[in-house]
């Protein structure tokens, strides 16, 4: 394969499909909302263990960290794949495998991702393999909605003075995000006097007030210089049908690949709070999560690596990437200056709903991808 895998690489990989497709079908039935990844990633660092991994360990954002050569190299290179999962669940997950497919929430988004990240480990460490820099493999936390990239960020937060390459698997194959969508999230939540709704009639009604405010905020213009969007995801608030209701609340969000638009639409939105204020309403505010877009970031270290990222994808499947921004644990390092791509390693669909799938026939041709990623940075791929 143009030499990015060796004859071992491929034969190893095509001899170990059937276990990559039983460990996804055993990770994927392990529930895993934000903030709740415990059982994942104790199962992760056990797995990783019975192949003989040493030093691995779990931090204070529960993030599954396994160093290699870092104690050899100054410079380091992050390769990670997430573990939590958009759905609430604390029981284990339904997973149905039927016509090829593997059916259950968060399978292909993001847990065949990390399973392909964990079988490539399991082959350098089998195989012994050295690499030529610092190798952080990490199965992190909290990269969904309201975990706020909190794993990536511990990782930049403790590492990124020494971070060089930042590579998260995550999407379906040839997606590849080499910018970051920075985003602002916000629970804004209206309280009145409320009231019966015949004996109190002409009371303030919360949820006529929230309304107002989310009119108002829907008069907005998005700036043009960057694609940018806004959204009201939920809106929750009163008791019972004949209450005037005292309190509701809403979740907005505002998206940008853009600094300057980000901040058009803070102003904006800060305004609109601070204007209904001064009409006597009481608000809170309370911020959600902050992502943020990418910084200063060397354009040829970036466009190498995303070349490189392509090249292997494109190689591989025969099909041509799909390049451009997103929201994901690269939009930490971008952040930070640090040249990072988001790539993806499995064929899917239905993302973020319980009827996601992935095709298992991808899953040898993602390993390849997988592996020839993580192997760039080894000795004797």
């Amino acid at each position: 394969m143009d030499n990015i895998l060796s004859e071992q690489a491929l034969d190893y990989i095509h001899s170990h499909v059937e276990e990559n497709i039983n460990l996804l079908s055993e990770l994927g039935r392990i529930p895993a909302p934000s903030h709740q990844e415990d059982k994942r990633a104790a199962f992760v660092k056990s797995w990783l263990e019975a192949q003989g991994a040493k030093g691995v360990y779990i931090d204070e954002a529960k993030n599954v960290i396994y160093p290699v050569g870092c104690d050899d190299h100054e410079d380091i290179v992050v390769i990670m794949a997430h573990m939590d999962i958009v759905f609430p669940d604390l029981e284990p997950l339904c997973l149905e495998i039927r016509d090829g497919k593997m059916y259950a929430p968060g399978i292909g988004d993001d847990t065949a991702n990390l399973v392909q990240l964990l079988m490539t480990v399991k082959y350098i460490i089998e195989n012994k393999k050295k690499p030529e820099t610092g190798i952080l493999f990490v199965a992190n936390a909290c990269e969904e909605g309201l975990g706020n990239l909190k794993g990536s960020k511990a990782i930049i937060d403790t590492w990124g003075s020494r971070v060089k390459e930042f590579i998260s698997f995550d999407g379906y194959t040839g997606g590849v995000t080499n910018d970051a969508v920075g985003s602002h999230r916000y629970q804004v939540t209206v309280k009145t006097e409320g009231g019966h709704s015949f004996g109190n009639f002409g009371n303030s009604n919360a949820i006529v007030s929230l309304a107002s405010i989310i009119g108002t905020l829907y008069e907005k213009k998005v700036p043009t210089a960057s694609k940018t969007t806004y959204n009201v995801g939920t809106i929750s608030g009163g008791t019972t049908v004949n209450s005037i209701a005292q309190e509701a609340s809403m979740l907005y969000e505002f998206r940008s690949e853009s600094r300057d638009c980000l901040k058009e639409m803070e102003q904006f939105f800060d305004s609109v709070i601070e204007m209904y204020r001064h009409m006597g309403m009481d608000l809170d505010v309370k911020v959600m999560g902050i992502r943020p877009c990418a910084g200063d970031v060397d354009r040829e270290k970036l466009e190498a690596l995303t070349q490189r990222s392509c090249y292997i994808t494109e190689l591989i499947t025969g099909q041509p990437c799909d390049v451009g921004a997103n929201s994901t644990d690269s939009n930490i390092p971008l952040s930070m200056g640090i040249p990072a791509n988001t790539l993806g390693t499995i064929r899917g669909g239905r993302a973020h709903t319980r009827e996601e799938w992935v095709d298992l026939s991808s899953v040898e041709e993602g390993f390849k991808i997988a592996m020839a990623v993580v192997l760039h940075y080894f000795k004797e791929a």
